[in-house]
């Protein structure tokens, strides 16, 4: 019972420590020298100076911009002004929302303000009037409850750890083995090594960084919205909305919801990264242990597969958080392909389950997949044919269509049946993108954006996958090696498409190969599954060689120090420390948190054609000012809402929406209005002349061909849960041993 109650109030001392230190609270603060400008000079304390001979009027100093939750916050600007014509302005998204006039008989400005919405790009701007001289100390923004909810949600994550260690003591020990327990606790401390890098205050600014935050951030406002699956971002382009379809997002429902509970933006993206290593360990080791018995292997497969340097260059180099989440699936689609070929056929879901995640996650990572599947049921057609494994195929194949029905129907309706920008796509000239073998052998650094390489330890697995299929087993090779041959022969093949060493600029003359080398992008994509394919042949090559049995301890703990590297090489930033002065204590936090740093970014693929970034408006359009009068616009979401007053027919309106497919129109009365497609392709309507006024009333969906496909999976989940419950249930009654359910 003592020790007990001593662990209970050392967790009570810890989660008041925490909240002690909770920054969410802190102002943001800045002097005249941290502020962004563009005239003046600072002074010894740091404070900007303005004077008015050398200065003309405008904005003379702003704040970066700043992803703030809904609420209410006060500015504060400490100054010195001669004259009355100085503004403190705060503008979104290009918007002035607000502006607040100095006093200069004051020393110190404050004003209040609400968000009724989170706000994408918020900023604090001085405009300087022109006379005068103008002294700005500094400028502050502190919120009235919190700016972000980091604090509690490590608190509830702290305490829920300690709440599953005590049920583990209390049962868990008669459930799970001290084998297990080793295993998961290898899995977790893999999971935790990998994303280290990411536990500081700020994040990699990687080459897709700012899009994926973009997305993050548009998924919680489509869940806002009402939208289950989201397939707009309402708030995306200036209020203009975004298509959010066209790129897979399931799994960052997770950091969307976070986002909701007013978690940060950088940590919700964190805790999707974290996932994504956790998942990829974990799928490494279920697919291992599926196909041999030895923990060693199983153990260095994971090590591996999670620590191997494609995967730390796509989320700190590249910011590719699709191409992360994609690979946390390829071990299982190897063991899939493995089963539904030679191994358990009752395992055929592995591929089902890869398959899914793939595509779910990156639509070309889907696609690689599909490519690799159709080759190795193309090796093996005669086996498969002899065997009647066709049958695992077709249910893979048909239960993979159901299960993501939701996503395809809107994704293929889009892309074929929308006007939309995709030849953007296909900027990459691919061959200027091979890598230099020399590369491959190397470890990460992300000082080189085009750096790109298998690691030592994945080349001690093809010397490995040498040594034991083509030297010890070449001439009596099982049907399991045989299979790690062909995982060996395609890692080889696809590691020399990276190179330049492939003939890839004379292949571009080809139409065909053209049309798919331009989609592809970049050719060390291949790195992917090549680097699982050399995984899988020398975690099982090193278990199953005789000549390397006496060194099997020795190997694995040179290819786990090699791999080791990965993560040491991973540069701190020293410009980035969290407290840069005792007075701005918590401004470099907020920086990251608040991704002033890094922004949010909308790519022109998938917008519709014309709807460049010039030509996107915040307020209605009208065709005639003379005839045409507009009142009352309102926007929330996708739900927009206007009243207008003509006096001619042959005028229009364009409301400040894009018009994507699935919205729909109605005025008054409703009666359903047709929706043209105007300037910018926003939305235009007729007027009615008559003198009257009119309202007309905008929203998005439901689109019937949508809501069918997700009727159609959600049962197909219902039934993947119903069918092994009730089969367990069955087989107990019968008397027999149950299946584990996985």
């Amino acid at each position: 019972m003592k020790s007990k109650i001593i662990y209970v109030v050392m967790v009570c001392l810890l989660v008041v420590l925490m909240w002690i230190g909770d920054e969410g609270r802190q102002p943001i603060v800045y002097t005249g020298f941290e502020l962004q400008r563009t005239v003046g000079v600072v002074d010894s304390e740091k404070a900007l100076l303005v004077q008015e001979a050398v200065a003309n009027a405008g904005v003379i100093a702003k704040t970066p911009q700043y992803v703030m939750n809904k609420g209410s916050y006060t500015v504060r600007m400490q100054y010195i002004a001669e004259e009355k014509d100085t503004v403190v302005e705060l503008w979104e998204q290009a918007n002035k929302i607000a502006a607040w006039q100095v006093d200069p008989q004051a020393r110190e400005f404050s004003a209040d303000f609400t968000l009724s919405k989170d706000a994408k790009q918020l900023q604090v701007r001085i405009n300087y009037g022109g006379s005068g001289n103008l002294t700005v100390k500094s400028l502050e923004i502190a919120p009235h409850t919190l700016f972000y909810t980091d604090t509690y949600f490590c608190i509830l994550l702290f305490l829920l750890i300690n709440g599953l260690g005590f049920l583990y003591l209390q049962k868990g020990k008669k459930v799970i083995t001290q084998e297990k327990l080793l295993d998961y606790s290898i899995i977790m401390g893999v999971a935790l090594l990998a994303t280290s890098p990411m536990m500081q205050t700020y994040l990699y600014n990687g080459d897709d960084l700012c899009y994926h935050l973009a997305r993050l951030e548009g998924l919680k406002d489509g869940i806002l919205d009402g939208q289950i699956p989201v397939n707009i971002q309402p708030e995306g382009l200036r209020g203009n909305g975004y298509l959010n379809a066209m790129y897979p997002y399931l799994f960052l429902y997770i950091g969307a919801f976070l986002r909701i509970c007013r978690v940060s933006l950088a940590l919700s993206y964190k805790v999707i990264v974290f996932l994504a290593n956790l998942g990829s360990a974990v799928c490494a080791y279920v697919a291992m242990k599926s196909m041999i018995k030895s923990r060693r292997s199983v153990i260095l497969a994971v090590i591996l597969y999670t620590l191997m340097p494609y995967r730390f260059t796509n989320i700190f180099s590249r910011g590719d958080l699709g191409e992360t989440l994609a690979l946390v699936f390829w071990p299982l689609v190897i063991a899939g392909l493995y089963h539904v070929i030679m191994g358990d056929r009752k395992k055929w879901y592995y591929l089902v389950i890869g398959f899914s995640g793939a595509l779910q996650s990156h639509i070309l990572s889907a696609a690689f997949v599909a490519a690799v599947c159709v080759i190795t049921a193309l090796m093996y057609c005669g086996r498969i044919i002899k065997e009647h494994r066709y049958r695992e195929i077709g249910k893979s194949l048909g239960l993979s269509l159901l299960l993501n029905a939701w996503y395809l129907a809107p994704f293929l309706y889009y892309y074929f049946g929308e006007d939309i920008a995709k030849d953007v796509l296909r900027w990459s000239g691919y061959f200027e993108q091979s890598i230099n073998p020399s590369n491959l052998t190397q470890t990460l650094s992300l000082y080189n954006k085009q750096y790109f390489s298998l690691g030592l330890a994945l080349f001690g697995c093809i010397g490995i996958g040498i040594i034991y299929l083509l030297y010890e087993r070449r001439s009596r090779m099982t049907e399991q090696e045989g299979f790690l041959l062909y995982l060996l022969v395609l890692g080889a093949v696809l590691t020399f498409m990276i190179t330049g060493y492939f003939p890839n600029r004379v292949l571009m003359e080809n139409g065909v190969f053209e049309n798919i080398a331009t989609m592809l992008q970049f050719p060390w994509r291949f790195l992917g599954p090549a680097s699982t394919c050399f995984v899988f042949v020398g975690a099982i090559g090193l278990s199953r060689s005789e000549i390397l049995r006496p060194y099997r301890n020795y190997v694995f703990a040179l290819l786990v120090g090699l791999n080791l590297l990965v993560i040491v090489s991973v540069p701190a930033d020293n410009n980035h420390m969290p407290y840069d002065n005792a007075q701005a204590v918590a401004s470099k936090g907020h920086e990251s948190k608040l991704i002033t740093n890094i922004g949010m970014f909308y790519p022109h693929e998938w917008r519709l054609d014309g709807a460049s970034d010039e030509k996107l408006v915040t307020s209605v359009v009208v065709s005639d000012m003379n005839y045409v009068t507009v009142r009352d616009y309102q926007k929330k979401g996708t739900k927009a809402a206007v009243a207008y007053t003509a006096t001619a027919s042959d005028c229009y309106i364009e409301l400040p929406v894009l018009s994507y497919h699935g919205y729909r129109a109605t005025d008054e009365n409703g009666n359903a209005l047709q929706i043209e497609r105007g300037n910018g392709a926003r939305m235009r309507f007729m007027v009615l002349g008559d003198g009257k006024e009119h309202r007309i009333y905008v929203r998005y969906g439901p689109v019937m061909g949508f809501v069918i496909a997700n009727l159609v999976s959600a049962l197909t989940i219902a039934g993947c849960v119903w069918y092994p419950v009730r089969r367990r249930k069955d087989t107990c009654k019968a008397g027999e041993e149950p299946e584990p359910v996985i």
